[in-house]
């Protein structure tokens, strides 16, 4: 039955994919350009680090899911200490690099915080469901940062997307959702950045959470909908971006395709206790 309903919420997903809506505008909050291009000071992210490495899960689906459920008191501390420690720090005197891996951890571990404040839950859409736009997981202020408030939007529609418009940085961001490319087991450093991007648009590229081709048919990630703009604003545009990162055999068939057909996600909570 679970099966089944799965199957049934992916075709309705397929069905409305050419119609939806995009996802938020990248629109710059200009305050955040400021940075220090000859600091050297790194932020110490070895908390997140220990937390990914406890509760991080890869199955042999290779989806990696998150053990909230056994997540301890004492880890829920560290992981807001942690936090603390990131909205306490004057990122805009760090160098570009260092402020690129600071805001990708950071959505991360306030993703993940937000999800042990109400778990158990299904999915995150249910957090703050009902409850106005500025209320819901996604628009709602977690953090302050510098004396200004940030919601998970903030950190990635105004200054993630349009600070470093690499399309890349869309692949390393879970939104604790299934349908979301996975949350990386190790946070991600200045001086490992290039690789990490790449790696993680490789390995959501070739999942079939990202392509699928049915009856000569190209389904792909709601995520090249919603950020259609970011990897080239046209089906064309899609296609060859993903044949860049996906596997030879892979990318043979994409070539066969000009057109996507539709698109489906899957908002299932990335929990590893289901």
């Amino acid at each position: 039955m679970r099966r089944l309903l799965a199957t049934t919420l992916c075709l309705i997903a397929i069905a409305i994919g050419g119609s939806g809506r995009a996802g938020p505008d990248a629109v710059l909050w200009e305050r955040w350009l400021a940075h220090d291009p000859h600091a050297m000071r790194e932020v110490d992210h070895g908390a997140w680090e220990g937390f990914l490495v406890r509760y991080v899960r890869i199955g042999p689906d290779n989806i990696h899911r998150v053990a909230y459920g056994e997540v301890t008191p004492a880890d829920r501390e560290a992981l807001d200490a942690y936090l603390g420690r990131l909205s306490s720090t004057a990122i805009s005197q760090y160098s570009r690099a260092e402020q690129l891996a600071y805001w990708i951890n950071l959505y991360n571990a306030l993703v993940v915080k937000m999800v042990l404040e109400h778990y158990p839950i299904a999915s995150i859409r249910d957090i703050g469901a009902g409850s106005g736009p500025l209320h819901g997981p996604f628009d709602a202020p977690l953090i302050e940062v510098e004396g200004h408030a940030l919601s998970l939007n903030d950190i990635q529609n105004r200054i993630l997307r349009p600070i470093w418009r690499d399309p890349r940085i869309l692949y390393v961001l879970s939104c604790a959702a299934l349908g979301c490319p996975n949350l990386q087991p190790v946070p991600f450093t200045r001086d490992q950045l290039d690789r990490q991007l790449s790696e993680a648009a490789m390995a959501y590229a070739n999942d079939r959470r990202c392509i699928r081709i049915e009856d000569r048919d190209l389904v792909v990630s709601s995520l090249f909908r919603w950020y259609r703009e970011d990897f080239g604003g046209s089906d064309e545009a899609v296609i060859h971006h993903l044949m860049g990162f996906a596997a030879p055999r892979l990318a043979m068939k994409l070539q066969g395709h000009d057109r996507i057909a539709g698109d489906v996600f899957d908002w299932r909570l990335n929990d590893a206790t289901l």
